[in-house]
Order: C-alpha cells, then sequence, then structure tokens
C-alpha cells in the first residue's frame, strides 16, 4: 500500500511498509454455464455535490492556529473512526507543517474519507495501494488508511498537508523527488542512518517513484535522505528555499536552484550528500 500520492493534480506516493493494509475488495463476476460472459461494468460511484456539503455526515473542527478543519465521511463503516484519528492529529499535522513551511498557507482544509475503494478510485484517483490523494481542493483517504498505525497515520497526513499547504508555491512541472523528499522530512521522524546510507545519496527518477514494492520504497527514502541532509547541514529555511526556487512556478532547472540556494553547483553538492551520509 503506498502512503499517499503525488503529482501536479493528484498525489501518488507509495510506501510499501503498509502494502498488507488495505483490504482489497473482491469482484466476481457472474458465468452462466456454458455461456462465457464479458466482465462486469466497473461500479459508477457519483461525486456529491460538494465536500463540504456531503451526502454522508461531517464535522467542523477548529484547530488551535484558528484553522477550520472540514471532516467529510462518505460512507462506509470505517470512515467515522478515521477521521476521529485524523481529528486527533490535525493540530500536530497543521503545527508540523506551519514550522516548516510557515504560516502562510489556507485556512480552510478539507479532509474527505472514501465510503469504498470504487469510489477512492473515482473521486480520488488512487488505486488499491494508495492510503491518501491531495489535490488543491481536499485530502482524500482510502478505506484501507483506517488499518493503518497511529505513527503510519501520522506521516500520511503530515506528508499531505504539506502538499496542501504548498500546493499553490508547487509547479505542475516541479521535480517529483524533491516535492516527495521535502513532504517526507515534513512528514517523518528522524531516524539513524543505516549501515549502506553511501549507497542511498542518488536522486530518484519519476520512473523510481513510481516503481511497485521495495524499488519504490527505497526512491522515497533516497528523496527524504537528500532533504534531511540539505536541512541538517544548511539548516530548514535553506530546504524551504530550495523548494521554492526549484519547484516554484517559473523555476530553473535543479542545478541552478541548487546553485542559487546552496551556494555549489549540483556535483559538488552531491558529493557532499555522499559524504553526509557515510559520516
Amino acid at each position: 500500500m503506498r502512503l499517499s500520492t503525488t503529482s501536479a493534480a493528484t498525489d501518488r506516493r507509495r510506501r510499501r511498509s503498509v502494502g498488507a493494509l488495505l483490504v482489497t475488495e473482491l469482484i466476481c463476476a457472474l458465468l452462466l454455464v456454458g455461456r462465457p460472459q464479458a466482465p462486469p461494468p466497473a461500479p459508477v460511484v457519483a461525486a456529491p455535490a460538494s465536500f463540504t456539503t456531503p451526502t454522508a455526515a461531517s464535522t467542523t473542527e477548529t484547530l488551535n492556529d484558528g484553522r477550520t478543519v472540514h471532516l467529510v465521511g462518505l460512507g462506509g463503516a470505517r470512515t467515522a473512526p478515521l477521521l476521529a484519528r485524523i481529528a486527533a492529529q490535525m493540530n500536530d499535522a497543521a503545527q508540523a507543517v506551519t514550522a516548516f513551511w510557515g504560516p502562510g498557507w489556507p485556512r480552510d482544509v478539507v479532509i474527505v474519507a472514501a465510503g469504498s475503494d470504487a469510489e477512492f478510485g473515482t473521486l480520488g484517483g488512487g488505486g488499491l495501494d494508495i492510503a491518501a490523494t491531495t489535490t488543491a481542493e481536499r485530502i482524500m483517504f482510502a478505506p484501507g488508511a483506517a488499518a493503518m498505525s497511529d505513527e503510519s497515520l501520522r506521516i500520511v497526513l503530515r506528508h499531505e498537508l504539506f502538499h496542501f499547504a504548498s500546493r499553490s508555491a508547487t509547479a505542475a512541472d516541479a521535480p517529483r523527488w524533491l516535492t516527495e523528499g521535502v513532504a517526507d522530512y515534513v512528514g517523518r521522524a528522524p531516524t539513524p542512518r543505516p549501515p549502506d546510507a553511501a549507497q542511498l545519496a542518488q536522486i530518484p527518477s519519476d520512473a523510481d517513484l513510481s516503481a511497485a514494492g521495495p524499488a519504490g520504497s527505497l526512491a522515497y527514502d533516497r528523496a527524504w535522505w537528500f532533504s534531511r541532509f540539505v536541512a541538517e547541514s544548511d539548516g530548514t529555511q535553506t530546504l524551504r528555499a530550495l523548494y521554492v526556487r526549484a519547484c516554484g512556478p517559473g523555476h530553473p532547472d535543479v542545478a541552478t536552484a541548487v546553485r542559487d540556494t546552496l551556494g555549489a553547483d549540483l556535483p559538488t553538492v552531491l558529493a557532499s550528500w555522499r559524504h553526509w551520509m557515510s559520516g
């Protein structure tokens, strides 16, 4: 199961550590004896008129910073418990995003819990291995996210909330490895560098980030480690400045953005990253 997703319109993020948590719906076609049948059509899911005035029950919470969070359930037995767990973590998640990004992000947040996998696929654009998707309008969680541990849910919520907060400052063609790495930096707690850490000092490609299973998970780790390297070497505000320069509308190429914000060319920065990972 991918913890979340990220792209210009809908986020696509992979994390195999909770791969067994999404419950796959069993869809069976009716077979008549002696008469082969075509597969049944995919279920049609109608979108609610508005996620803030849904067909299912929802609640509204006011955070400590004054932001309003609309928690929208679209039906299903798991949505209410999931939204309750999200609500319990929202103040900490918002604080983490603001600590990195600053207070200048939307004051209204819409978080939707889909009632079925089909609904999540239609309205959220996510598959069975995706836990959450984010657009400029809302964050949507899949039903299977209800089975995540509190720590995994914390990571997903902070990761997606950062994407939501930074959406207006992120170009459609922003380098994905940096948008994902920074979102992970906001979402994930620091951990010790592994023995083979130097091997992780490679910028992942979009194909790496889209890979299934361990390869995709490793790609996200690599993006995260780069963001950690910049933050711990030059400060979190420098990492933020790199994000704005490299990912904002009208951004230059990555090499130029790195030189402008880190004061060194990209090969030098990558060499420093490998040295830092080895230490």
